[in-house]
């Protein structure tokens, strides 16, 4: 399988695992029916792109990519949709989690490349 059809793979898992985290936010601790059924089904296609994903990136790879994009496009979600403040020391953190994920992918021989 091709790196950009994995990068494909792994992208639209991280795309689902930020709706529904966004879905979380919007179900009021499981109090509205819509937003929770929707953060269940998002996640159950996140995990099923991304246990397709790990049959050809390494684990730890497919985590810090996962975790690293996500973080910081739910950070995006919260701030455009809910309202939510950034302030410079998470904007900062935000930058550095970037830097992170491109030095991985970038420069790293543990990648899927």
């Amino acid at each position: 399988m091709n790196s950009a059809t994995l990068y494909t793979v792994l992208v639209i898992a991280i795309v689902f695992e930020v709706l529904g985290t966004s879905a979380m936010q919007a179900a009021q601790h499981f109090t509205r029916l819509t937003p929770t059924v929707l953060m269940v089904l998002c996640y159950a296609v996140a995990f099923f792109f991304l246990s397709y994903a790990l049959r050809y990136i390494p684990v730890g790879i497919a985590y810090a990519l996962w975790s690293g994009l996500g973080i910081v496009l739910i950070s995006i979600a919260g701030y455009v949709v809910f309202g939510q403040k950034l302030d410079l020391p998470a904007i900062l953190g935000l930058a550095l989690i970037i830097a992170g994920v491109l030095v991985l992918n970038l420069f790293s021989k543990s990648t899927f490349h």
